[in-house]
């Protein structure tokens, strides 16, 4: 029996076949087990072994690159991977060679290793050549490059994975949530023109005057921010007369500690630290007028939700989230920074607080990660927060600069400022 070889039309005679006569198989695509058992003597005939190529390049690079957290995978390098394991794929579909039966194509028979010539045997994987171009080359050593001078993006939320608060689960998710929210909580920065009998110098005397109080009620730094964003949201969309701006002030700090705080300071207190200057109805009515005009939405995204996110990516220790939260509380009194939104106030709070606390540049490859902001696009923002940082003890709103000088907030507001930051200004 002559078999033909399909491949490079040879004819190849093989060995051992005699004692099959002209015994032929009965259906078509036995099963091996089964034609083994039909030889004779029941010898086993194993099929052909596919070569088996050394490892894809991007399945090495894959492999360096393992660690998910220290080097997050592009789009290109998905891509990538995406079509190895799609070739990968096909090649293990491939089914195993068969040569048919010249004498019944229906019937095939499995070739031993054994008893093929030398030139047919495959070659061992250690003797394989694999030929790589000049550009995978190239393309290899920049992956391994980057690799080793890359700074590392630090996963934050590791250290908290068993904390329920923290709800590492869905971090992300929340914070892009508030991204995309933010736009609501801010104003136009020009709504003060609107304003016949207030302006901005008035909206800083009442917010530097309300620092003082919240720092003397003793209350939580979110109760502050919410303050400052419901005035501004009130006051964009209502006239207010200047003997009203203080009772605006108050009542917007009363709705504020109901959203926010355990312990909510009574009515009674808000008009003793006004000297009498409202009665309990007038604070009621405001509270309605309020809420109605901002349609019961006090559910927003103030500086202070990024401010959290963006000193743990930064590693904050206690120094350095305290310089962070006097240049923000600084910023929350000046009028002009209304033209950032939230999350530029928080990230730029953070960098100028590095900046001052380290005296040197400094912006991560995970901080601009987490805050999705680059140095450069912070640069203007920190500028002016230190700038209101040089002249915080002068003038006469010094509220903000009193309450950070003293020893609860260790005298943070006495560092140096970072004046570098305004060197060579265009």
């Amino acid at each position: 029996m002559v078999i033909p070889d399909h491949n490079n039309h040879n004819l190849i005679k093989p060995t051992n076949f005699q004692e099959m006569g002209t015994r032929k198989f009965g259906n078509n695509r036995r099963a091996l087990s089964v034609i083994n058992q039909s030889l004779v003597e029941g010898r086993a005939y194993p099929c052909v072994v596919n070569k088996r190529g050394l490892p894809d390049k991007h399945e090495i690079c894959e492999k360096k690159q393992a660690d998910p957290v220290h080097r997050p995978i592009t789009r290109r390098f998905a891509a990538q991977i995406a079509s190895t394991q799609q070739s990968h794929a096909e090649e293990n579909k491939k089914p195993n060679t068969v040569i048919p039966n010249g004498n019944d194509f229906g019937d095939v028979i499995f070739i031993d290793d054994e008893h093929k010539s030398p030139l047919d045997q495959p070659v061992p994987m250690s003797l394989e050549k694999t030929e790589s171009t000049d550009d995978e080359v190239d393309q290899m050593e920049e992956v391994e490059m980057e690799d080793i001078i890359g700074e590392p993006i630090v996963d934050i939320d590791s250290g908290d994975a068993n904390n329920p608060l923290a709800v590492v689960d869905y971090v992300d998710e929340l914070h892009d949530y508030y991204r995309e929210m933010e736009s609501i909580s801010c104003v136009a920065p020009n709504y003060m023109a609107q304003q016949d009998d207030i302006n901005e110098r008035m909206r800083a005397i009442l917010i530097d005057w309300l620092i003082e109080v919240h720092d003397k009620f003793d209350l939580m730094h979110e109760t502050m921010f919410l303050t400052v964003n419901l005035i501004d949201r009130f006051l964009a969309k209502q006239n207010v007369i200047r003997k009203k701006l203080q009772l605006v002030g108050l009542v917007a700090m009363l709705l504020a500690c109901k959203y926010e705080e355990v312990s909510v300071p009574v009515v009674g207190d808000l008009i003793l630290i006004s000297d009498k200057a409202y009665t309990r109805k007038e604070v009621l009515e405001m509270e309605k007028l309020i809420l109605n005009t901002l349609q019961f939405n006090v559910s927003v995204p103030t500086p202070y939700v990024f401010m959290r996110r963006f000193l743990k990516a930064a590693e904050a220790d206690k120094k350095l989230e305290l310089a962070a939260f006097f240049l923000i509380e600084l910023s929350l009194v000046e009028y002009e920074m209304l033209k950032f939104p939230p999350s530029m106030l928080a990230a730029a709070a953070v960098y100028a607080a590095q900046c001052t606390t380290y005296g040197f540049k400094q912006w991560s490859k995970t901080c601009e990660w987490h805050t999705n902001f680059s140095e450069d696009q912070l640069l203007d923002c920190s500028r002016m927060m230190v700038e209101f940082h040089q002249k915080a003890g002068t003038g006469k709103l010094t509220g903000v600069y009193r309450k950070y000088c003293s020893s609860k907030f260790s005298h943070i507001a006495k560092c140096e400022p970072a004046s570098f930051l305004l060197e060579n200004q265009l």
